[in-house]
């Protein structure tokens, strides 16, 4: 038989023994009374068939200080939270863990069920200290976390020259949407400018062209836009096309995330681009009490520049 595809069924069947025995065994389950012999029958079962317990399953079975699990908050769901999570399991594989993420769609009873049997290492949650009183900055604040590229944005602004500006943010009240206010008034402040204004977009098109008709009507002097994220950032340039404006020349507009779909529409979404997987990496070293190297400082976002703004 293939090892590759040995499976526990194939091992009690190969000891004459049911499967859930087979796995109380290879589990090393002492608190079962199993005979000696019975027991070495199956371990030579799964040497002579090459079996290999999945390594999520001997995770869980063995208390799961092996697993980490990532919570992402379904409003935080991006190119962020993707390539953060990506960055968190590399690292995490190369020490033998594993991430388990779950996405809080479903009450949190499911949840808590579920780190109740996996009892996991460590659970991180995006968007995690941001909603801590006092610990927004603890990712490397103003030197290469959250707030600092919330200032490089707003610096890409200023430094064209718009006095005045605007936060947008989507609609349904994001748990980051305040820290991102209180962020994004500290970097106007540094750079030079007036507090920016807060625009609320929704996602409909009708109800996000109306918001931007309004809001322009109300903030004449506002003349560019620093997004929550891309798809805020896209809303906006819909809007602005439905009112028959035009980024940058009416309205300039600076999206937040770089996900792909900003480079396909016209005008291109001039953006930030965070490096979220060595935020990712540093967490899991932070969290299995590693030192963590080259990964001590966060790697700065970069703006791309396209023709939005």
């Amino acid at each position: 038989m293939d090892a590759k595809r040995a499976t526990l069924r194939d091992v009690a069947a190969e000891a004459g023994v049911s499967r859930a025995l087979a796995g109380f065994v290879l589990g090393d389950d002492h608190g079962k009374s199993i005979p000696e012999a019975t027991r070495e029958r199956v371990r030579e079962a799964a040497r002579s068939l090459g079996y290999a317990p999945h390594g999520i399953a001997r995770a869980l079975r063995e208390g799961s200080s092996r697993v980490v699990v990532l919570s992402i908050d379904p409003s935080l769901e991006s190119n962020y939270s993707r390539t953060f999570a990506r960055g968190l399991n590399d690292e995490l594989a190369a020490h033998g863990h594993l991430l388990l993420v779950l996405h809080e769609h479903s009450a949190p009873v499911p949840e808590r069920q579920i780190l109740d049997t996996i009892s996991p290492r460590a659970v991180l949650r995006l968007p995690g200290n941001y909603l801590r009183a006092g610990h927004e900055l603890d990712d490397g604040g103003w030197e290469g976390g959250f707030a600092a590229n919330v200032l490089l944005q707003v610096s890409y602004l200023a430094d064209r020259g718009h006095a005045a500006i605007a936060v947008a943010l989507p609609d349904g009240g994001p748990p980051l949407g305040p820290v991102r206010v209180r962020f994004a008034r500290e970097a106007a402040a540094r750079a030079g400018i007036r507090e920016p204004a807060v625009l609320v977009v929704p996602r409909s098109r009708p109800a996000a062209v109306e918001a931007v008709r309004e809001f322009r009507a109300a903030h004449a002097a506002v003349t560019a836009v620093a997004a929550y994220d891309d798809d805020v950032a896209l809303r906006v340039l819909a809007a602005l096309r439905a009112l028959g404006l035009a980024a940058p020349g009416d309205l300039a507009v600076i999206g937040f995330d770089d996900t792909d779909y900003g480079a396909l529409v016209d005008p291109a979404l001039t953006t930030v681009h965070v490096d979220a997987e060595e935020h990712g990496r540093k967490a899991a070293r932070e969290v299995l009490g590693l030192d963590p190297g080259p990964l001590a400082q966060y790697v700065p976002g970069r703006v791309i520049i396209r023709e939005s703004a």
